[in-house]
């Protein structure tokens, strides 16, 4: 586990001298058998590596690696950009087994996030942050990103964004029976991740509401 570690890490953090890597290992192979067809995976593979190295390195991390936290110690903005937005660069240190903190690195492109998505979000400076590592190669670390206060709060942000939506649709016309019915819908769905007591009579209020509309 502690090779492929290393390798995922190199492969996502170092994509240039990975195509390097590539190109030397096929074409020795390519001569040695004096068969060219061991140069065809050359570029899918730099390609792949390109665009999907650090999701790979992000599951693999997350489907074997062990829970720990580290905390980001520098955040620098660099003059590159991905998507019109500034690449930073990131120096962090992540506790290991035994307690003691090891030293590490990523970018805003190379960093392995945990759920894979198209975001990319960094936990901010000094504030620990949950990750998971194969032990013995810690400074390959997958960012568990929903499980740090941010994360959480995040999440909780977006599934409060539907309730908002039928609320305002709600206050507009509260004699429309679909709206108090998408209204109590996005309330009970909230519920099912977070309790909230003023939701929970919230939905008892407009379920007698939605009985009252159906008896006019």
């Amino acid at each position: 586990m502690i090779i492929i570690s290393k390798i995922l890490f190199f492969a996502s953090h170092h994509g240039f001298y990975t195509v390097i890597i590539l190109f030397l290992f096929f074409g020795l192979i390519s001569w040695v058998t004096k068969k060219a067809l061991f140069l065809i995976p050359i570029i899918p593979l730099a390609i792949l590596n390109g665009f999907g190295g650090q999701f790979l390195n992000a599951w693999f991390l997350n489907k074997y690696g062990i829970e720990s936290t580290a905390i980001v110690t520098s955040d620098v903005e660099t003059n590159s950009t991905l998507n019109d937005q500034y690449i930073h660069d990131y120096e962090a240190i992540v506790k290991k087994q035994d307690g003691k903190y090891i030293d590490t690195f990523f970018s805003t492109t190379t960093a392995a996030i945990y759920p894979i998505e198209n975001s990319i979000r960094i936990p901010q400076v000094n504030k620990p942050f949950p990750v998971k590592y194969i032990p013995g190669y810690e400074k390959n670390i997958v960012i568990l990103y929903y499980q740090s206060d941010e994360g959480k709060m995040q999440n909780k942000y977006k599934k409060e964004a539907p309730i908002q939506k039928a609320k305002i649709k709600y206050e507009a016309d509260r004699t429309n029976k679909e709206f108090v019915e998408e209204y109590i819908s996005a309330l009970e769905e909230y519920l099912k991740s977070y309790d909230d007591e003023n939701y929970k009579l919230k939905i008892e209020e407009l379920k007698k509401e939605l009985k009252q509309l159906k008896l006019e």
